[in-house]
């Protein structure tokens, strides 16, 4: 590996850490659910607002990140996001009542950009060869992210019922939750260290016309000889814009001129976050709590889901740049739609029947005469059940014991269901996870890149805003199976618009990427 490899590998990986520290931020609220509902009385829609506030948050930030990129630099406004990182964790972290913690992780959403500008950064100083490579880096440090975050949720969770000296001294019996926020706030404070040490982005260098600073950075990254030829490279690639400004970037994306790529990156916001993803993830526990296990054995469900998507982002890393980004992003769509099928199979086929032995169990569950009712009754689905829970003991008790009825009165394939969400995660990081991130930082001109990629992050991000925050309104109104398979339709749309007009980008230049567009 050369020297300048070896740099490109180093600055891709402090950068790509922002990812990481996502993916915490992203996964530590997933174990919080339960406590912040009880200890804060949320219904679903305050609580789908606590879950949902960073990507809510994220929509006004993209609103400005553009704007940082061109004017401050793409270096000085992710150190800005770093720090915005470490705030939201402390202020969530120590948050005394409901608006506060929606504030704060609103905050904490002001810094989700990260994964925008990562990918915008590292795009533009690696090699082409190994730009794929580089730029799927952020999505391995998300899945890292996730996973640990669903390992310190559990391991804390521990903590807190079996309570050793140690950890009742330390507040984790009562302050579960407030440990679980509060493990962000280091790995935040790292990132936003190491970011001192990375270059600022030649690309914007040069189109700030700081031409010599551009050179002594790419001096960094690729030999002397070839220093002249990229610089030529970018101004071919300026020659068609007559403005810079950011009204005329803004225009840009939707001339003509960029139809198509306008057409593959709205297809790819908005399906790559309708398969829900960020619904499982976000909502782990809850969601295999569906499935009838309990909550210990859901906390420990979700660290697999985790592993599960870590493996396959690898086994994307390693294929991204052999297999392609066409076929991986097509099949992969096609491999989501069928893994949501098998999970939406496994929950419209099951069946919930609440026997006398069963309640008579359920030691924790006041006054379990209000279930009489409800004995040996047979329910078609999940929604029936929690309906004629609420009618039996009201809203409040039915949120906070509905897992548990599920847990006695489920007759379902968990094995299928576990398989169908293991392989949807498994599909979702080996393709259209890290590969749209790909494609963001290849198919955009250096022209309007300042404003394109976040405009089209903010398309993705309110997609996902709107699926984490009436998440739990659609478990309520319609079901887990009914939900599943709304994902799967909108995927399957987009993998249709998709395989007529995308193209290969494999190995090209920027500038190569953008004639093949426009002949297509």
């Amino acid at each position: 590996m050369s020297a300048y490899t070896r740099k490109a590998y180093f600055y891709s990986t402090i950068v790509a850490m922002g990812g990481f520290v996502f993916g915490l931020d992203a996964a530590l609220i997933s174990g919080t659910v339960d406590f912040i509902s009880q200890e804060f009385g949320l219904n679903d829609i305050q609580l789908g607002m606590v879950v949902g506030a960073p990507a809510a948050g994220v929509l006004l930030a993209l609103l400005f990140a553009g704007f940082s990129c061109d004017i401050l630099g793409r270096k000085r406004t992710l150190q800005i996001v770093a720090a915005l990182y470490v705030v939201s964790a402390v202020g969530s972290t120590l948050a005394p009542d409901y608006w506060s913690l929606l504030s704060f992780r609103f905050l904490g959403g002001l810094a989700f950009t990260s994964i925008s500008l990562a990918s915008m950064y590292i795009g533009e100083i690696a090699p082409p060869r190994l730009r794929g490579k580089l730029v799927t880096m952020i999505q391995i440090n998300i899945v890292i992210g996730l996973s640990g975050a669903y390992f310190i949720n559990y391991l804390i969770l521990q903590w807190g019922t079996t309570t050793p000296d140690w950890a009742s001294g330390l507040g984790f019996d009562k302050y579960t939750w407030r440990w679980m926020l509060g493990s962000e706030i280091i790995p935040a404070l790292i990132w936003l260290a190491l970011l001192f040490m990375v270059p600022k982005s030649p690309s914007w260098l040069f189109f700030k016309g700081r031409i010599e600073e551009a050179k002594k950075t790419l001096l960094k990254l690729m030999p002397a000889e070839k220093i002249e030829a990229h610089i030529e490279e970018m101004k071919e690639s300026m020659e068609d814009t007559e403005s810079r400004s950011i009204w005329a970037q803004f225009k840009g994306i939707f001339s003509r001129e960029f139809r198509v790529v306008f057409i593959i990156a709205l297809t790819l916001a908005i399906a790559q976050q309708t398969t829900g993803i960020n619904a499982i993830l976000f909502y782990a526990p809850t969601v295999f709590e569906q499935i009838g296990l309990g909550k210990d054995a859901a906390f420990l469900q979700a660290i697999w889901t985790g592993l599960t998507g870590l493996i396959f982002t690898v086994l994307g890393l390693i294929c991204v740049d052999r297999l392609g980004r066409r076929p991986m992003i097509l099949g992969g769509m096609l491999w989501v739609v069928l893994s949501l099928g098998i999970a939406f199979y496994g929950f419209k086929s099951a069946t919930y029947t609440l026997t006398k032995e069963a309640v008579a169990e359920m030691t924790e569950f006041k006054n379990p005469e209000r279930l009489n009712s409800m004995i040996d009754v047979e329910y078609g689905s999940d929604i029936e059940l929690k309906r004629a829970l609420i009618e039996s003991i009201g809203k409040e008790e039915a949120r906070e014991y509905s897992s548990l009825l599920i847990q006695k009165s489920a007759k379902i394939n968990a094995i299928l269901i576990l398989i169908g969400i293991l392989s949807f995660i498994a599909a979702f990081h080996f393709s259209v996870g890290p590969v749209m991130w790909v494609l963001f930082s290849e198919i955009f001109p250096n022209s309007i890149r300042g404003i394109a990629i976040p405009f089209f992050t903010l398309i993705t991000s309110t997609t996902s805003w709107l699926i984490q925050t009436f998440f739990p309104t659609q478990l309520s109104s319609f079901g887990i199976s009914n939900t599943l398979l709304f994902y799967a339709v909108t995927v399957f749309v987009g993998m249709i618009i998709l395989s007529k007009y995308l193209v290969e980008t494999k190995g090209l230049s920027i500038e190569e990427i953008q004639l093949k567009l426009q002949k297509k």
